[in-house]
C-alpha cells in the first residue's frame, strides 16, 4: 500500500488540467510543492519518451529520493503521471487504466472543454477510490 503518491494529468501543451493528491502520508510544510515540482520535470523527459516508444505505460522514468515517477501516455498525449513510492506495477497499470476511461467518460460530457482543468468532484471522488484500490 502505498503511503505517499501525487496524480497529475498533464494535458498535450504540458498545462496540469488535473492534480491530486493521494495517500495518507502526512504533509511537510516546507515540502508543501516538491511533488508538483518533482512531476513537472520529469515532463521533459516524457516527451522525449513518448516519441521513441508505442507503449502507454512508461514505468519509471524518474526518481527522487525514494519517490519514483511513473507515466501513462494516452492516444492524443495527454499525461497521467503518477509520484509514488512503492513497487506496484500491476495495481499502477491498473490504476492508470481505469482513470484512462474515467478521463474518456469526462471528455465525451458535452459541458467540458477538452483541455481544460477537471473540476468535477466526481471524477475526483472516483480517482481517490481508484487510488485506494490499487495504490
Amino acid at each position: 500500500m502505498t503511503t505517499a503518491a501525487c496524480f497529475i494529468i498533464a494535458s498535450r501543451n504540458d498545462i496540469p488540467i488535473y492534480e491530486a493528491e493521494v495517500g495518507s502520508a502526512a504533509k511537510r510544510e516546507d515540502a508543501a510543492q516538491l511533488p508538483q515540482f518533482i512531476l513537472q520535470a520529469a515532463l521533459d523527459i516524457v516527451q522525449d519518451l513518448a516519441w521513441t516508444t508505442s507503449a502507454m505505460i512508461l514505468k519509471t522514468i524518474d526518481k527522487f529520493n525514494d519517490l519514483v515517477v511513473s507515466v501513462y501516455v494516452t492516444d492524443d498525449h495527454t499525461r497521467f503521471m503518477l509520484l509514488h513510492d512503492s513497487r506496484s506495477d500491476d495495481g499502477i497499470k491498473s490504476f492508470f487504466q481505469e482513470v484512462h476511461e474515467l478521463y474518456i467518460k469526462s471528455l465525451l460530457n458535452p459541458l467540458y472543454l477538452p483541455g481544460s482543468r477537471i473540476t468535477s468532484s466526481h471524477f475526483n471522488t472516483k480517482v481517490g477510490a481508484l487510488a485506494r484500490k490499487y495504490l
